[in-house]
């Protein structure tokens, strides 16, 4: 059985016009194109825009991903394998979840008690979920920061890597909480948050002003960070973006 384009496009949310982008860059071409010049669809091509979407969510790029799908040998343990991934990114959502559930309750009971959290909590609690492994994952978009990333890690000690990552988790935090008080994305306080972030990155390897709003768009097209971020506070992957749009206008351009 085959299903025309539109149909396909219905099934799996994926517009018509992605579908025909997929085709052009040859990682899903329909089975058969008609007379009439429609593109449809079997089984097996189905099957494989389900890989790709799972992929997708997986925060894999498309050329990553046909990548991936030239090198498979078997599409029944490549299936099973994507799973085991999903379920594995579901885990640590859950857990980032939790995390940020239990703090938000210890944050409000300490403001209110007049105590310090730490007194409540332990602090290397804070970070369960937040690995350090995932945030090099997303850097695969740059690779050559991703590369000095690895590099700088392989020298690190576990206390060094656990800071950074600590950090991390700080600067969102102190962002959400901008956020939340209704602080415009190109004030002061937060444009000293983005350039922090931007000497950290300059640190690894030459970013430029394209480069780190590209980075910036990531925080909300790049699943993995996109759900780290709405982890802390909703609307805070979107805050992000735009205030590393506002940092590279007013001082990268």
């Amino acid at each position: 059985m085959a299903w025309p384009i539109a149909e396909v496009a219905r099934m799996s949310g994926v517009t018509a016009r992605a579908l025909r982008h997929y085709d052009e860059i040859e990682l899903l071409p329909p089975a058969r194109i008609g007379s009439n010049g429609h593109r449809y669809y079997e089984e097996a091509q189905l099957l494989r825009l389900q890989q790709i979407l799972v992929l997708r969510a997986l925060g894999v790029g498309l050329s990553e991903i046909g990548r991936v799908l030239a090198s498979q040998v078997d599409e029944l343990e490549s299936l099973r394998g994507h799973r085991q991934r999903l379920l594995a990114e579901r885990d640590r959502l859950d857990t980032l979840a939790a995390t940020v559930s239990r703090t938000i309750v210890e944050l409000e009971q300490s403001r209110k008690d007049g105590i310090p959290m730490t007194g409540i909590n332990r602090p290397e609690n804070l970070f369960e979920g937040a690995r350090p492994a995932d945030y090099e994952d997303t850097l695969r978009d740059w690779p050559e920061l991703a590369e000095q990333g690895r590099r700088a890690a392989a020298t690190m000690s576990e206390a060094e890597i656990e800071a950074g990552q600590r950090e991390r988790t700080a600067l969102m935090i102190r962002l959400a909480e901008l956020m939340a008080a209704g602080t415009p994305v190109d004030a002061d306080a937060v444009q000293a948050e983005i350039d922090g972030q931007y000497r950290a990155l300059t640190a690894l390897a030459p970013v430029s002003a394209g480069e780190y709003r590209a980075i910036g768009r990531s925080c909300v097209e790049n699943a993995l960070w996109r759900d780290a971020y709405e982890a802390i506070a909703p609307g805070l992957a979107a805050y992000q973006r735009d205030a590393i749009e506002a940092y590279a206008t007013a001082r990268l351009a």
